[in-house]
Order: structure tokens, then C-alpha cells, then sequence
């Protein structure tokens, strides 16, 4: 595949039309290994010549679809990064625990949930942490664009590899029964958690605003007047006081004059205004 090409053209349009998604050409790599299976199940040997008949033809909606899912990076792991979930252990659950003392009720959503190892991870913590959110309400949603990463998750079957990735063998043997060739996850966790599939750049349907919105490495693939769009939506769904977890090489500077970063913890931000002495304060 090489440029110009009306091919990869149609592809890169579509990508940025239905998810927002800025497709380089330095990236057709990733083009010829992700759209490989699906141009040999339509009968053609090469990506090239399946994205040359698409562009001369026409894309159904049923094949936007798929070519739309199989170029996703749906790259996730429990507990991935660390910090982000050392810090909602030490510092914002406990913050929000306490500025939540009269409704006893806390909103999370994980923006980019993929196979669900982000949103359940978060729910570990909860169980992790019983007395303390006694009979409190924890809404927990994941949403993601991929309707079949939705599935999977709420499946919550993961393989040895997906385990093995981001979990210690305690967490594994608490939360997890082996069944078959799969590991699966405990009810009690699987409870915590709902998803639904969401496009970020599509119609929402969340109700009320979150507590902490988890948006990590989305931002980095998506077009600089969508990254735009996204997080004006977003302090939309955030309550005044919430928090906005993004991936640790994203940023709002440059992008959004709605969020403020906590300085003293990457990735962390707070809506504008909020001043961060009073957000941090230890309690």
C-alpha cells in the first residue's frame, strides 16, 4: 500500500467520520496486520486491493462496521499503570467518601472499557475495601465503541495470557474461578459493573453526572477538534467537584480550557476552577 492511495483514503475518511480516529500513513502497517483476516474473508489476497474495491464501490454499513472494529486498539490490562489506581485507593476514594458522606452513593465511568479489565479493576477496589462502603451505591459503567469488546467484557472470561497481565496471584485467587481453558471473574465483581456500548463522537445516554470519569489513552488517536468535542461533552457528564483520569501521555493543555491539571499526580484533572489545595486535602 503506498501513496496516494484512494484505498487507504476511503479508510482514513471512514475513521475519522465514525470514531474520530486520525489514521496516518505512516501507520499502514498496522492497516495490513489489522485488516488482513477481514480482506481474506471477503476473498481477497491483499489489504490493498479489498481497500481498492471498497473505495471504488462503496462501504455497506454492515462492512463499516467491521472495518471500523477490526482497525480499534483495543490494548487494555487489569490494573494497567499502576498509579492511577494507587491513586484512586489513597487519595480520591477516600476524598470522595467523604464529600459523599450525606448521599452515600459514587458514579464512575470508564470511558474506554474495552474488554472491561479498567472498570473491574476499579470494582476490586470496592470489594477490596468492604467496611468501608457499607451500604453505599457504586455505579459502575464501562462503555466502549467496540460492541464486540462490550460483549467480552460482560462475559467476564478472560484467557492465562489477559490474567496474568497487571494481576498478582492474590487478586487472581480472590476474584476469579478457573473454568475450563478461562479464568472467570467473581459475580460480586461482575455485579458492580454495567456496560453498554458508546461511540465518544455519538449520542450519549448516561444520566446523572460522574464522580470520576476514567477517559485513558483515547485522546492520543483521535483528531485535535475531536479531542475538542470529547471533553467539552465530558465536563458536561463530570460532577463540579469530579475527577478526570486521562492515559499519562495525554493532556488537556492546548486542547480544553474546561479541566485544570493536578500537578502533584500525572493525568489527574480537575474542572477549571476547582482549586487543586482543597481537592487534594488529605482526609
Amino acid at each position: 500500500m503506498t501513496a496516494p492511495d484512494a484505498g487507504f483514503d476511503c479508510l482514513s475518511s471512514l475513521l475519522r467520520v465514525r470514531a474520530g480516529i486520525e489514521l496516518a500513513r505512516t501507520k499502514t502497517y498496522l492497516v495490513e496486520s489489522r485488516l488482513g483476516p477481514l480482506a481474506r474473508v471477503h476473498g481477497f489476497v491483499n489489504v490493498s486491493e479489498f481497500l481498492q474495491r471498497l473505495a471504488r464501490d462503496g462501504i455497506g454499513e454492515a462492512l463499516a462496521t467491521d472495518l471500523v472494529e477490526a482497525m480499534l486498539n483495543n490494548e487494555t490490562f487489569f490494573f494497567r499503570d499502576i498509579q492511577p489506581f494507587d491513586l484512586l485507593k489513597e487519595r480520591i476514594l477516600p476524598q470522595l467518601r467523604a464529600a459523599r458522606a450525606a448521599s452515600r452513593r459514587i458514579r464512575i465511568w470508564s470511558a474506554a472499557a474495552s474488554t472491561g479489565q479498567e472498570p473491574y479493576s476499579v470494582a476490586m477496589l470496592f470489594a477490596e475495601d468492604r467496611e468501608s462502603w457499607e451500604g453505599w451505591t457504586i455505579d459502575i459503567v464501562g462503555t466502549d465503541i467496540s460492541r464486540r469488546a462490550i460483549t467480552r467484557a460482560r462475559s467476564g472470561l478472560y484467557s492465562q495470557f489477559e490474567v496474568q497481565r497487571g494481576l498478582s496471584i492474590h487478586r487472581l485467587m480472590a476474584h476469579f474461578e478457573k473454568a475450563g481453558e478461562h479464568w472467570a471473574l467473581s459475580p460480586e465483581i461482575r455485579a458492580k459493573v454495567r456496560f453498554q456500548p458508546l461511540n465518544l463522537l455519538g449520542p450519549w445516554s448516561l444520566g446523572a453526572p460522574f464522580d470520576i470519569i476514567l477517559c485513558r489513552n483515547v485522546l492520543m488517536y483521535l483528531a485535535h477538534t475531536c479531542k475538542q468535542e470529547v471533553l467539552a461533552r465530558i465536563h458536561r457528564q463530570l460532577s463540579p467537584d469530579g475527577r478526570l483520569v486521562l492515559g499519562a501521555a495525554e493532556t488537556v493543555l492546548g486542547v480544553s480550557d474546561a479541566f485544570a491539571p493536578d500537578w502533584q499526580n500525572r493525568g489527574l484533572y480537575l474542572p477549571a476552577g476547582l482549586q487543586p489545595p482543597t481537592f487534594a486535602r488529605a482526609v
